[in-house]
């Protein structure tokens, strides 16, 4: 029998990431719609576009920052075969926080909604990829350690808002 906390670790792992799909997905929407100029000087409250894309934007960013910094130091240390893998996942990391940077600059002036939505698809698909990759890879590997094997809090994902 696989320990509890490792298993929920795993699945813990899957659950934030369909959390940030869905997200993802209903950014998406949005800008389908067809949002009219969007721009960080529109006055716009937290229920918007604006407001979604920044939360969106923030807790891509403190997942992988968690990631980055707590699990893939344990996890190298657990399982060093691994270590190429991390390497991919974290060369992913950087890549996503440069289109995260560019949404926001979308946002910081004022843009067509064809723009963000361009940048939205491109995300989807980098990070559909990644998380697809990262589940495969890491998954399984976290529910074969061992109960003594310790991992930082980092699968949690914030409010939005």
């Amino acid at each position: 029998m696989q320990p509890d906390r490792v298993m929920a670790l795993s699945a813990q792992l899957v659950q934030v990431h369909q959390g940030l799909r869905e997200r993802l997905a209903g950014l998406r929407q949005q800008a389908v719609a067809g949002a009219p100029e969007i721009s960080a000087g529109d006055g716009l409250g937290p229920g918007d576009l604006l407001g979604h894309c920044l939360s969106f934007c923030r807790a891509v960013q403190a997942h992988h920052t968690g990631e980055d910094t707590g699990l893939f130091p344990a996890l190298q240390a657990a399982a060093p075969e691994l270590t190429p893998v991390i390497v991919k996942l974290a060369e992913d990391h950087t890549l996503v926080a440069g289109i995260l940077q560019q949404v926001r600059e979308l946002l910081a002036k004022p843009a067509g909604p064809d723009k963000l939505r361009r940048e939205l698809d491109g995300l989807t698909a980098i990070l559909e990829s990644h998380f697809a990759f990262e589940e495969r890879r890491l998954a399984a590997v976290l529910d074969a350690l061992g109960p003594d094997t310790r991992f930082p809090a980092v699968f949690t994902l914030p409010p939005t808002g």
